[in-house]
């Protein structure tokens, strides 16, 4: 037999185990890996009417369908899902979990949030039973990194009185909290500081909407924001 050559029996024996081994670096490796859940929350209580709720839909819309923002989700593999909340034991699921695999699931999802009916026709606004609903969610994205929601609203709590409570049970389950406040023009940051100091959790941050005219920009901001710098 020449030197250096191994024996038909074995090299023909040795194929099974190399293909094995090329298969489970491939398996080994990180294909597939969601980098972030972000669960949307959005305030449809009373104080939002038909056409501040049509504003919300759309400037959501929008800004997933920014080109950075797309590209972001795409890169990421983020798991998206959409709760409405307005009262108490008044929260929905409205967009299930998807994964943005590539550009079309995320034009998908956003013809989705522009179409998607509003749950609740309004009434008080329960901060902390939605911040307690969108929490439960997570259990169905284990495998994503990070897991954030982004909450928006243009009030302070005013029923069931659980955000401090909601607030330290989302920090328990690892999570993220950030959040819209929709103000008011003026001086004043009424919602922006009722946010900071009551539902964002440590290392989350608060970005203010004038109106929600201005929702959908600082929505964009906001989302490029968490998924390219996720920085407090």
């Amino acid at each position: 037999m020449p030197p250096h050559t191994a024996p038909p029996c074995l090299a023909r024996c040795l194929r099974p185990l190399w293909a094995g081994l090329g298969l489970a670096a491939l398996l080994s490796g990180p294909v597939g890996a969601c980098d972030t859940a972000l669960l949307l929350s959005i305030d449809v209580s009373g104080s939002i009417d038909s056409g501040d709720y049509r504003l919300q839909a759309d400037g959501l819309a929008a800004a997933l369908s920014d080109p950075e923002v797309e590209d972001a989700l795409v890169r990421g593999q983020v798991a998206l899902a959409v709760v409405q909340w307005s009262g108490r034991a008044e929260q929905a699921l409205v967009l299930s979990w998807q994964r943005m695999l590539d550009p079309q699931d995320v034009a998908r999802f956003a013809a989705r949030a522009a179409n998607m009916p509003r749950s609740f026709g309004g009434s008080d606004t329960a901060v902390g039973e939605g911040l307690a609903f969108a929490t439960a969610q997570f259990t169905a994205v284990p495998d994503c990194r990070r897991k954030v929601i982004d909450v928006s609203g243009d009030g302070q709590e005013n029923a069931g009185f659980t955000d401090a409570e909601a607030r330290a049970a989302a920090v328990e389950a690892g999570l993220v909290i950030n959040a819209i406040a929709i103000e008011e023009p003026g001086p004043a940051f009424p919602i922006t500081n009722y946010y900071r100091k009551w539902v964002i959790t440590p290392g989350g941050f608060v970005v203010t909407a004038r109106g929600l005219q201005d929702y959908a920009e600082t929505l964009r901001l906001k989302l490029l924001r968490e998924l390219v710098s996720p920085v407090g």
